[in-house]
Protein backbone atom coordinates (compact mmCIF):
# COMPACT_ATOMS: atom_id res chain seq x y z
CA UNK A 1 0.00 0.00 0.00
CA UNK A 2 1.36 3.22 -0.70
CA UNK A 3 2.06 5.87 2.12
CA UNK A 4 1.01 9.62 1.65
CA UNK A 5 3.19 10.38 4.31
CA UNK A 6 6.07 12.35 3.42
CA UNK A 7 8.90 10.55 4.98
CA UNK A 8 7.72 7.21 4.27
CA UNK A 9 7.98 8.43 0.34
CA UNK A 10 11.06 9.25 0.82
CA UNK A 11 11.93 6.18 1.84
CA UNK A 12 10.52 3.84 -0.88
CA UNK A 13 11.91 6.11 -3.49
CA UNK A 14 15.73 6.14 -1.98
CA UNK A 15 15.23 2.26 -3.15
CA UNK A 16 14.50 2.88 -6.49
CA UNK A 17 16.75 6.15 -6.66
CA UNK A 18 19.54 3.85 -8.34
CA UNK A 19 17.70 3.16 -10.94
CA UNK A 20 17.00 6.45 -12.25
CA UNK A 21 20.62 7.65 -13.17
CA UNK A 22 19.98 9.73 -14.56
CA UNK A 23 5.99 29.63 0.15
CA UNK A 24 9.04 31.85 -1.10
CA UNK A 25 10.45 29.00 -2.28
CA UNK A 26 8.09 28.19 -4.23
CA UNK A 27 7.47 31.09 -5.79
CA UNK A 28 10.94 31.05 -6.78
CA UNK A 29 10.11 27.52 -8.73
CA UNK A 30 7.62 28.87 -10.77
CA UNK A 31 9.60 31.76 -11.68
CA UNK A 32 12.43 29.83 -12.60
CA UNK A 33 9.32 27.51 -14.88
CA UNK A 34 7.83 31.03 -16.59
CA UNK A 35 11.54 31.94 -18.18
CA UNK A 36 12.44 28.88 -19.49
CA UNK A 37 10.10 27.44 -22.54
CA UNK A 38 11.23 23.90 -21.66
CA UNK A 39 9.62 24.33 -18.17
CA UNK A 40 5.91 25.51 -18.44
CA UNK A 41 3.79 26.29 -15.78
CA UNK A 42 2.47 23.09 -13.65
CA UNK A 43 -1.25 24.71 -14.02
CA UNK A 44 -0.48 25.44 -17.84
CA UNK A 45 -1.99 22.85 -20.18
CA UNK A 46 -1.58 24.17 -23.16
CA UNK A 47 2.03 23.63 -23.19
CA UNK A 48 1.87 20.44 -22.82
CA UNK A 49 3.16 17.95 -24.94
CA UNK A 50 0.64 14.64 -24.13
CA UNK A 51 -1.74 15.37 -21.84
CA UNK A 52 -5.28 17.19 -22.28
CA UNK A 53 -6.58 19.68 -19.36
CA UNK A 54 -8.86 17.23 -17.78
CA UNK A 55 -5.97 14.83 -17.66
CA UNK A 56 -3.43 17.50 -16.48
CA UNK A 57 -6.00 17.84 -13.75
CA UNK A 58 -5.99 14.69 -12.48
CA UNK A 59 -2.05 14.08 -12.41
CA UNK A 60 -1.58 17.39 -10.35
CA UNK A 61 -4.40 15.91 -8.29
CA UNK A 62 -2.76 12.86 -7.66
CA UNK A 63 0.97 14.05 -7.38
CA UNK A 64 -0.43 16.29 -4.74
CA UNK A 65 -1.18 13.33 -2.70
CA UNK A 66 1.70 11.02 -3.73
CA UNK A 67 4.58 13.81 -2.39
CA UNK A 68 2.54 16.94 -1.30
CA UNK A 69 4.24 19.93 -0.22
CA UNK A 70 4.61 20.70 3.30
CA UNK A 71 7.48 22.30 5.45
CA UNK A 72 9.77 19.85 4.39
CA UNK A 73 9.84 21.62 0.99
CA UNK A 74 7.98 21.30 -2.42
CA UNK A 75 6.06 18.74 -3.21
CA UNK A 76 5.89 16.74 -6.47
CA UNK A 77 3.66 18.94 -8.56
CA UNK A 78 5.78 21.89 -7.15
CA UNK A 79 8.91 20.36 -8.65
CA UNK A 80 7.49 20.20 -12.11
CA UNK A 81 6.83 16.14 -12.26
CA UNK A 82 3.90 16.99 -14.24
CA UNK A 83 5.86 17.87 -16.77
CA UNK A 84 8.24 15.41 -17.00
CA UNK A 85 5.77 12.85 -16.99
CA UNK A 86 4.03 14.32 -20.01
CA UNK A 87 7.16 14.72 -21.68
CA UNK A 88 7.84 10.58 -20.75
CA UNK A 89 4.39 10.06 -22.74
CA UNK A 90 4.64 11.80 -25.91
CA UNK A 91 8.37 10.48 -26.38
CA UNK A 92 9.54 6.69 -26.82
CA UNK A 93 8.92 5.59 -23.03
CA UNK A 94 4.94 6.14 -24.01
CA UNK A 95 4.66 4.50 -26.86
CA UNK A 96 6.95 1.54 -25.67
CA UNK A 97 8.97 2.38 -29.16
CA UNK A 98 11.84 -0.06 -27.57
CA UNK A 99 9.54 -2.65 -25.81
CA UNK A 100 8.57 -6.27 -27.23
CA UNK A 101 4.81 -5.42 -27.51
CA UNK A 102 3.67 -8.02 -29.66
CA UNK A 103 2.18 -11.00 -27.05
CA UNK A 104 1.16 -13.18 -26.44
CA UNK A 105 -0.94 -11.38 -23.45
CA UNK A 106 -1.38 -13.32 -20.81
CA UNK A 107 -1.06 -12.94 -16.46
CA UNK A 108 2.13 -12.68 -15.49
CA UNK A 109 4.12 -12.36 -12.74
CA UNK A 110 5.77 -9.83 -10.57
CA UNK A 111 9.06 -11.12 -11.51
CA UNK A 112 8.40 -10.90 -15.57
CA UNK A 113 7.80 -7.39 -15.85
CA UNK A 114 5.61 -5.51 -17.92
CA UNK A 115 2.61 -7.58 -19.29
CA UNK A 116 0.17 -5.28 -20.64
CA UNK A 117 -0.62 -5.15 -24.33
CA UNK A 118 -1.51 -1.23 -23.48
CA UNK A 119 2.05 1.07 -24.13
CA UNK A 120 2.41 3.66 -21.31
CA UNK A 121 0.83 6.35 -22.84
CA UNK A 122 -2.19 4.09 -23.54
CA UNK A 123 -2.50 3.02 -20.05
CA UNK A 124 -2.35 6.42 -18.84
CA UNK A 125 -5.14 8.08 -20.65
CA UNK A 126 -7.30 5.23 -20.21
CA UNK A 127 -6.62 4.66 -16.37
CA UNK A 128 -7.15 8.42 -15.60
CA UNK A 129 -10.53 8.04 -17.74
CA UNK A 130 -11.26 5.01 -15.54
CA UNK A 131 -10.74 6.50 -12.91
CA UNK A 132 -12.80 9.57 -13.31
CA UNK A 133 -15.84 7.87 -14.63
CA UNK A 134 -15.14 5.80 -11.50
CA UNK A 135 -15.67 9.17 -9.40
CA UNK A 136 -18.24 10.40 -11.25
CA UNK A 137 -20.39 7.51 -10.80
CA UNK A 138 -19.77 7.25 -6.99
CA UNK A 139 -19.24 11.17 -5.92
CA UNK A 140 -21.82 13.22 -7.05
CA UNK A 141 -20.82 13.55 -10.68
CA UNK A 142 -16.93 14.65 -9.55
CA UNK A 143 -14.07 13.63 -11.28
CA UNK A 144 -10.87 12.64 -9.21
CA UNK A 145 -9.30 15.92 -9.53
CA UNK A 146 -12.97 17.76 -7.85
CA UNK A 147 -12.67 15.77 -5.10
CA UNK A 148 -11.32 16.60 -0.84
CA UNK A 149 -8.09 15.67 -0.09
CA UNK A 150 -9.11 12.41 2.19
CA UNK A 151 -11.87 11.43 -0.82
CA UNK A 152 -8.33 11.55 -3.08
CA UNK A 153 -6.37 9.70 -0.97
CA UNK A 154 -8.75 7.03 0.17
CA UNK A 155 -9.58 6.33 -3.45
CA UNK A 156 -5.52 6.03 -4.12
CA UNK A 157 -5.24 3.65 -1.43
CA UNK A 158 -8.46 1.20 -2.73
CA UNK A 159 -7.19 1.13 -5.95
CA UNK A 160 -3.27 0.40 -4.77
CA UNK A 161 -4.65 -2.32 -3.37
CA UNK A 162 -7.10 -3.44 -5.60
CA UNK A 163 -10.56 -2.99 -4.64
CA UNK A 164 -11.57 -0.88 -7.48
CA UNK A 165 -11.40 -2.25 -10.87
CA UNK A 166 -12.65 -1.03 -14.35
CA UNK A 167 -13.43 -3.34 -17.85
CA UNK A 168 -11.07 0.15 -19.80
CA UNK A 169 -7.69 -0.16 -17.89
CA UNK A 170 -6.18 -2.69 -15.11
CA UNK A 171 -6.20 0.41 -12.36
CA UNK A 172 -3.45 -0.89 -10.09
CA UNK A 173 -0.91 -1.07 -12.88
CA UNK A 174 -2.02 2.25 -13.94
CA UNK A 175 -1.27 3.27 -9.88
CA UNK A 176 1.78 1.55 -9.77
CA UNK A 177 3.00 3.44 -12.97
CA UNK A 178 1.94 6.42 -11.97
CA UNK A 179 3.82 6.19 -8.76
CA UNK A 180 6.99 4.65 -10.13
CA UNK A 181 6.93 7.78 -12.56
CA UNK A 182 6.28 9.77 -9.34
CA UNK A 183 9.45 8.72 -7.86
CA UNK A 184 11.87 9.03 -10.92
CA UNK A 185 10.50 12.64 -11.71
CA UNK A 186 10.87 13.97 -8.33
CA UNK A 187 14.39 12.48 -8.50
CA UNK A 188 15.82 12.59 -11.78
CA UNK A 189 18.28 15.41 -13.16
CA UNK A 190 16.16 18.73 -13.28
CA UNK A 191 17.57 18.39 -17.19
CA UNK A 192 14.43 16.41 -17.45
CA UNK A 193 12.20 18.59 -16.69
CA UNK A 194 11.12 17.36 -12.63
CA UNK A 195 13.29 18.21 -9.80
CA UNK A 196 12.99 21.65 -10.55
CA UNK A 197 15.50 24.03 -8.62
CA UNK A 198 16.97 20.79 -6.90
CA UNK A 199 13.47 19.99 -4.69
CA UNK A 200 14.00 15.90 -4.71
CA UNK A 201 17.59 16.18 -3.96
CA UNK A 202 17.81 19.05 -1.66
CA UNK A 203 15.18 16.97 0.25
CA UNK A 204 17.43 13.83 0.25
CA UNK A 205 20.57 15.52 0.43
CA UNK A 206 21.95 14.67 -2.68
CA UNK A 207 23.73 17.47 -3.71
CA UNK A 208 23.96 16.31 -7.41
CA UNK A 209 26.45 14.57 -9.96
CA UNK A 210 29.33 16.80 -9.30
CA UNK A 211 32.55 15.94 -11.31
CA UNK A 212 35.02 16.49 -8.34
CA UNK A 213 35.30 15.86 -4.92
CA UNK A 214 38.78 15.42 -4.41
CA UNK A 215 38.76 18.55 -1.91
CA UNK A 216 36.25 17.32 0.11
CA UNK A 217 37.47 13.83 0.87
CA UNK A 218 39.11 14.46 3.94
CA UNK A 219 36.47 16.30 5.41
CA UNK A 220 35.71 13.36 7.64
CA UNK A 221 32.09 14.64 9.41
CA UNK A 222 31.99 18.07 7.92
CA UNK A 223 29.02 19.35 5.78
CA UNK A 224 29.19 19.25 2.39
CA UNK A 225 28.20 22.67 1.28
CA UNK A 226 28.03 23.25 -2.45
CA UNK A 227 25.89 24.12 -4.47
CA UNK A 228 23.35 21.51 -6.21
CA UNK A 229 24.62 21.29 -9.32
CA UNK A 230 22.65 19.08 -12.09
CA UNK A 231 23.91 17.58 -15.56
CA UNK A 232 22.56 20.98 -17.06
CA UNK A 233 24.32 23.31 -14.22
CA UNK A 234 23.49 25.16 -11.29
CA UNK A 235 19.89 26.44 -12.01
CA UNK A 236 19.12 22.74 -14.20
CA UNK A 237 19.35 23.64 -17.74
CA UNK A 238 21.20 26.92 -18.68
CA UNK A 239 22.98 25.22 -21.56
CA UNK A 240 19.53 24.41 -22.80
CA UNK A 241 18.30 27.98 -21.84
CA UNK A 242 21.46 28.96 -24.06
CA UNK A 243 20.48 27.48 -26.88
CA UNK A 244 16.54 28.37 -27.05
CA UNK A 245 16.55 31.85 -28.64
Amino acid sequence: MFKPARREVLRRMALVGSTTILSSWFAGTKAFAQTNPLLPDTDDPQRYSFFTADELAFINAALDRLIPSDDLGPGARAAGVAWFIDQQMAGPFGRAEHWYMQGPWRQGSEQQGYQLKLTPAQLYRQGIQAVDAYCKAHYGNKTFAQLNANQQEDLLHAIDDGKIQAQEAPLKDFFEMLLQNTHEGYLADPIYGGNRQFAGWKLIGFPGPRYNYVQEITRYGKRYDRPYIGLGGYDGLPALKKNRK
